[in-house]
């Protein structure tokens, strides 16, 4: 850990002794299980996410290897379809948003300058269900019980009788437990970033990694609940024969898709969303000026955030629906991509006219925008019908997604390991291992997916354990696996930058780019606390503002330090004005043991413990009582007048 120390704040020893008292917390086992420290949490969010995502990457190696050549027995097929499941499963739920949702947890309030997220103990059992619902579906994978019938889940096909057995009830159940992480998540970003900002940040000048977390926890909100509604009903129509999907009983088979793409497409952008974000964070500090055309890139986050809820039919344009319904989501999914050209034109006149300083976090970026570019060009081909139908599930569809996500995510979220792994550890990263893991992920990714656009136009199908040889598809089947083991290689050696910065690094200073956002004005790791006193924002780039800089500094006003408890300033929406004091909840059992309850409550109902299930309800009902239930003592008055 560094012990290099922030420029001297304007708080004297007394209060620093007093902020310490407050918010740290003794290394115990009880400080660990019970700590609401939004940077704990969302260093475990990153850990635990990278953990999921080792897991879905030898799934996606061994299936790699199983499709090197024509009719290989590596695996079964029934092996192959839970990898396969599994595969897809984990990488968009349990490691791209919990990823990014990470970064956003331990940044959105050191971003805004406040000292907590609006609700910690929430926070906290947003972490608890994320980490018990993975393991919850990941346990199934070594007794064979794991969810087989692809990530997408496609009735008829999951319903009881096509697949028996736990595999899809884990898939539903695991999904509806996630689902609470993610959604009160999502409320906790919205209400830190509209209520704890620091006086003077008015909406003009939040950071756009800010902006883009807050679409993206309005996307979640209103997405979600489709996803949720899909799998009850999955899971009634399995264990208690229910016919939401039996045309035969007057349900419908498409009603599955249609919820599912009406939260799935829209998925796709709450998972690129805050790597967009991570983006317009990273370039400033390597081009030394701000993002060119802030509002028009605001506006462009807006603007996909609500078109992404008009365009999940270009998913079922092979589906049979009438054909004058898809000529309105072509064109939805056509005009979806001037928001996102708006952004990538943003960033390039931004490179353009600044003074590039490339280091490691500026070439994943710049990765990023080549392999993101391909990927969308190849998206507005889907939108046209016609072109849609020739390839729906053919290989070049999983070309596509695969150019979106590793290109729209992985590149971003390992942009942001390397620039904010100083500010989360303390330490520096080696730069020559860092530009080798870079050229190898480059090399990797392209290798392995850009041959899958051409077999995929030879007729490949997708979501196939083998193939025969005839076709001629074997060759570069080999040239997509050797460049999957390319690219496990240059993660391997992320991994390895990490763990060097962490054992061997040298501390790092405070602010080690010159960035221009907020916490690069705390110490490194920062303190518990996050700011000795409450910085008072003049610009859209505090720490490239005197005043704002000043502001934090000695002389700085008193009634900025709240010394006198674990207080922070609430602030109004639009243009944050001092509002009142308020007082953050202190470490708590209670978001363990409810994520406890609902963890036993999910698996009763997965194994038909119905009694079990029960007193499991009875037992989060509890909690949540007991945690909202108001305190005996009367509240201290906090307020304060603007």
């Amino acid at each position: 850990m560094s012990t290099t120390a922030a420029p001297v704040p304007g708080a004297s020893r007394e209060q620093l002794d007093r902020l310490e008292e407050h918010w740290g917390e003794r290394p115990s086992l009880r400080a660990w299980l019970t700590t609401v420290d939004h940077k704990k949490i969302g260093r475990r969010y990153l850990v635990t996410a990278g953990l999921f995502f080792a897991l879905a990457g030898l799934s996606a190696l061994a299936m790699r290897t199983q499709l090197a050549r024509p009719e290989a027995g590596l695996l079964s097929p029934q092996e192959y379809n839970q990898l396969f499941t599994m595969h897809g499963t984990a990488m968009i739920f349990l490691f791209a948003t919990p990823m990014l949702f990470g970064f956003g947890n331990f940044l959105v309030p050191l971003l805004i300058g406040a000292r907590d997220m609006a609700f910690p103990k929430l926070n906290a059992l947003g972490y608890w269900i994320f980490l018990f619902a993975g393991l919850f579906m990941w346990a199934s994978l070594p007794f064979g019980a794991a969810p087989n019938a692809g990530w997408f889940a496609y009735v008829p096909l999951t319903g009881q009788q096509q697949t028996p057995g736990l595999h899809m009830d884990v898939y539903s159940l695991g999904l509806l437990f996630l689902g609470i992480a993610t959604a009160a998540g999502s409320i906790n970003f919205i209400v830190t970033a509209l209520k704890l900002r620091a006086p003077g940040m008015s909406l003009n000048r939040v950071p756009l990694f800010v902006w883009a977390i807050v679409a993206t926890g309005f996307m979640v909100i209103f997405a979600l609940p489709a996803l949720n509604l899909d799998n009850a009903m999955l899971f009634l129509d399995r264990r208690f024969g229910t016919h939401f999907f039996d045309p035969e009983a007057g349900g419908n088979v498409l009603l599955w898709q249609h919820l599912f793409w009406i939260f799935g497409h829209p998925d796709v952008y709450i998972i690129v969303m805050p790597a967009l974000g991570i983006v317009s964070a990273v370039l400033p500090a390597f081009t030394r000026r701000g993002v060119v055309g802030y509002v028009l890139v605001v506006f462009a986050i807006v603007a996909i955030s609500i078109i992404s809820f008009g365009v999940w039919v270009h998913h079922m344009f092979a589906t049979g629906l009438p054909r004058l319904s898809y000529s309105f989501f072509s064109a939805a999914s056509t005009i979806i991509t001037i928001p996102s050209g708006i952004q990538i034109f943003a960033w390039l006149a931004t490179m353009l006219l600044g003074r590039l300083v490339v280091r490691v976090p500026l070439l994943f970026v710049i990765g990023f925008i080549v392999t993101f570019v391909l990927g969308g060009f190849t998206g507005t081909m889907f939108a046209l019908t016609v072109f849609d139908q020739q390839v729906t599930d053919s290989y070049f569809v999983v070309a596509h997604f695969h150019y979106v996500l590793v290109g729209g995510a992985v590149f971003p979220i390992l942009a942001a390991v390397y620039y904010w792994l100083p500010k989360i550890t303390g330490r520096m990263y080696h730069e020559g291992l860092g530009r080798w893991a870079f050229w190898l992920v480059f090399a990797g990714m392209h290798v392995t997916f850009f041959p899958m656009h051409l077999y995929g136009l030879f007729g490949m199908p997708r979501r196939v354990y083998t193939y025969p040889s005839e076709p001629g598809w074997d060759a570069w089947n080999l040239v997509s696996t050797v460049g999957s083991y390319l690219l496990a290689v240059g993660l391997l050696l992320v991994l390895a930058g990490v763990v060097h910065a962490i054992r061997r690094g040298r501390p790092a200073p405070p602010d080690p780019w010159g960035g221009d956002t907020l916490e690069w004005s705390t110490d490194s790791p920062p303190k518990p606390y996050n700011f000795a006193v409450l910085p008072q924002v003049h610009s859209l780039h505090p720490t490239w503002d005197e005043s704002s800089r000043e502001s934090m500094g000695a002389g700085a006003e008193a009634d900025r330090v709240l010394a006198d408890g674990r207080r922070t300033l609430l602030t109004s929406e639009l243009d944050g004005r001092r509002e009142r004091v308020v007082e953050m909840p202190a470490s708590s059992w209670q978001p363990l043991l409810l994520a406890l309850a609902m963890l036993l409550f999910f698996t009763a109902m997965l194994f038909a413990w119905y009694p079990v299930a029960a007193v499991a309800a009875v037992a989060v009902a509890g909690t949540v009582a007991t945690w909202l239930w108001p305190p005996r003592r009367p509240e201290r008055e906090l307020g304060v007048s603007a």
